[in-house]
Parts: C-alpha cells; structure tokens; sequence
C-alpha cells in the first residue's frame, strides 16, 4: 500500500482522504498530473505534494478540504463496491480468530468488490498472499481495479472459476468462503487447507448456518464456532453523550472451524479426550 503511516509529507502515489466542510469524503491515490473534481471546485495533486499531513487545502474556488491520511477502515467504507461489502466490524474479528498475519497464504470464495481482499492483502503483507476465487470475471474486474488504486496487486492472484471443481492452492493456512451456500464445498475446503488450518464463513440466515454445521461436523472439522458481532457507535458531546440513533446490529453470522487428520474409518476428533495424559 503507497501510504506509509510514519511519513509526515505527502508523496506521489499516496492515498489521500480529502474531506470538505460538510464531511463528506474523497479517497484517491494522488497521482502526477491527477485531480480531484468537486462540485465545491478542482484540487489539482501536484499543489499537494511536499505538504504536511492534516493540512488544511483549498479548491480552485477557494472552499476548505483537510487533507489526511486514511485508515483501512476509511478506506473500506468508501472502496467502491458492486454490492454490498463485508463490514469492518466483521473482518477485523476474522482476521484475528484465523490468525491472518503477516506472511500468511489465504483463500478466499467469492471477490466481490475487493474489499476484504484488500484487508486481506494489507495484513499478510510482501511476504504472505492471497487467492481470490470468484466465477464471475465482472464482479471480479472491479476487485482487482480496487486493488489496484491502491497498489496491492502484486499479493493478490485473482482466479475466475467454480470452486467446486477444487482450489489449485494446496496447505494454505486459512480460507475463507463469501458464499451462499459454503456447505456445498467444505471438502474441497479440507483439501485445500493445512491440517489444524483455519476456515472462516459469513452467512446471514440461521437456516444457512445449520446446513455448514452439519457440513462441518461430516468433515471432520472441530473448534467450531458460531457468532456475531454488533458495533454501537456513541455521540462524541461531553455534555450529552449518548448512542448514535443508528445501530450497525446484525450484518452476517460468522463460522469458524479447524480442519482435523481421519485418525480411521468412523473416527472423529470433534471432541477434545476427557483425559489427556502427560
């Protein structure tokens, strides 16, 4: 990703968050010769470069930006999208309870717009990757365009086909499925995945759930778990503070499972022994 957190002076190619009087959010990468059209005027790139970081800019019509550095959640909400996206609130759980980090090697099922994939592909950073299936080469175009702007392509292998015929990745650490029917391919999910990996699911009905668990628990998976996870945001007023009237409550179901070694025909490994023996 072009912006380095520890850099105090914008650059070409960094990405910028540039926010008008009103609130109202532009992110874009900060290309030579590039500009920004508003309907409060024109910010041309090239009179940003060499400024500080929370300077305050004007258009060519003399109306007020700040310029910042965006966050990765900034830069989620406002990725543009086909669909709707997975919420940060969910992928930042994800990532941690998969133990997405730094070299990491992911799958993921379907792109959609790219923005997990994006999140994805900032947290294994150079040294891990990710594989991102989807069978739809449109949906997918706007994925890789997304990631583009930002300059994360190099981690990221975009593949258009049906995952049930299989992934042509083998012992990755995690994989996650975006799908709506995750249960259809849970075996070619153990196939794909290192024994004791981690596998990930969203869904958004209970009625979908129930037919992964049962999914899960022919395949051998153990350490599943099942929840959700609701963000509440408050007014920032010392004087009243209070919740938001809007609540970001139930966005998907997310299930997790480990993939375990057949120890023999009939076996399972879904419990841990009552007694382990030292």
């Amino acid at each position: 990703m072009a912006t380095n957190v520890k850099q105090t002076i914008v650059q070409p190619g960094d990405i910028a968050q540039l926010i008008d009087s009103r609130g109202n959010q532009h992110i874009v990468q900060l290309n030579p010769n590039g500009n920004l059209q508003t309907h409060l005027g024109q910010i041309n790139f090239e009179d940003l470069f060499g400024l500080y970081w929370g300077s305050h800019i004007k258009t060519h019509t003399g109306k007020n930006f700040l310029l910042l550095q965006p966050s990765l959640h900034d830069i989620l909400i406002n990725i543009r999208r086909s669909g709707t996206i997975m919420y940060p609130k969910d992928m930042g759980y994800i990532i941690l309870n998969m133990n997405i980090v730094r070299g990491t090697r992911i799958i993921e099922a379907g792109s959609g717009s790219g923005a997990f994939t994006t999140a994805l592909a900032v947290t294994v950073g150079p040294e891990g990757h990710v594989y991102s299936y989807d069978n739809r080469e449109d949906i997918q175009s706007l994925a890789r365009k997304n990631l583009e702007k930002l300059g994360l392509t190099d981690r990221v292998t975009f593949t258009s086909q049906d995952i049930g015929y299989g992934f042509n990745e083998s012992a990755v650490d995690a994989l996650f499925l975006d799908l709506s029917n995750p249960e259809d391919y849970t075996e070619v999910a153990r196939n794909a995945l290192k024994p004791g990996g981690f596998f990930g699911s969203i869904l958004p009905t209970t009625n979908q759930v129930s037919r992964l668990l049962e999914a899960l628990n022919a395949h051998n998976f153990s350490f599943i778990e099942v929840c959700e996870i609701i963000q509440r945001h408050y007014k920032p007023v010392p004087a009243r503070l209070r919740p938001d009237d809007r609540l970001t409550a139930h966005t998907g179901f997310l299930v997790f499972g480990r993939p375990m070694l057949y120890t023999g025909k009939g076996s399972s490994l879904n419990k841990l022994p009552d007694v382990i023996d030292s």
